[in-house]
């Protein structure tokens, strides 16, 4: 991700005044970036997004399965005037389709008789699961359909108990996979699906460029929502 979001950079006029990849890096090493892009890992994204903020530059960060830290941090950004901008998935298309899918679970709450589901597949090299973007699709589906209590992720060939009040999540990890999330909700005589097919990463990239792009210049935690006016 970070070449090709440096390219995606240089093509839109920016210039790159650092590439880090020690977790130690030090402040002042980004001082003099306008705005940072942070794709991590989960246990760095936190101390990372932290010095950008001691080095008061904006920051907007891809990485997922860090969330459990968000609260944290975003109090901070918000305490000491800073800028954060943060998203599960910077694909423009993925963003309208988490815009659908909740329009999409509110009208199926009125149909009991359609089962929801979802799969997610990725490249063999992504350690979370589900993925960020499942995760985010699936929080869409139940704060607008009553008949699903909580989400249960579970990787191509795992099993377990699942109850009618469970939203099952299948993950799948296979060779050379930018993305693809499909919600169905399955009766005894049709489906209805959502999907959406990631093509390559550069549509991760740009998005990701984008919001840095807006990013600059303003104070207080902000998403694909503000963004995108969705």
């Amino acid at each position: 991700m970070g070449k090709t979001i440096e390219q995606v950079a240089i093509d839109r006029g920016h210039t790159i005044v650092a590439r880090i990849d020690n977790p130690d890096f030090k402040a002042n090493e980004i001082a003099a970036a306008d705005v940072a892009i942070e794709f991590t890992q989960p246990d760095s994204a936190k101390e990372n997004i932290l010095k950008c903020f001691e080095a008061n530059v904006p920051v907007a960060v891809g990485t997922t399965a860090w969330y459990k830290d968000y609260d944290v941090v975003a109090e901070i950004a918000k305490a000491e005037g800073k800028a954060l901008f943060t998203a599960t998935n910077f694909s423009i298309g993925v963003n309208i389709l988490f815009h659908m899918n909740k329009k999409l679970a509110a009208v199926m709450n009125d149909f009991d008789e359609y089962n929801v589901t979802m799969t997610e597949t990725h490249h063999l090299e992504k350690k979370d699961h589900p993925s960020g973007t499942a995760v985010t699709l699936a929080e869409g589906i139940l704060a607008q359909l009553d008949r699903k209590k909580k989400y249960i992720g579970l990787l191509d060939g795992q099993s377990a108990d699942l109850s009618a009040f469970d939203l099952h999540v299948e993950s799948k990890r296979e060779p050379n996979v930018p993305g693809y999330h499909a919600i169905t909700y399955s009766s005894e005589i049709d489906d209805i699906t959502i999907s959406h097919t990631a093509k390559s990463r550069i549509g991760f990239a740009k998005g990701a460029v984008i919001a840095a792009e807006w990013l600059l210049g303003k104070k207080g935690v902000f998403g694909m929502n503000d963004l995108l006016n969705l």
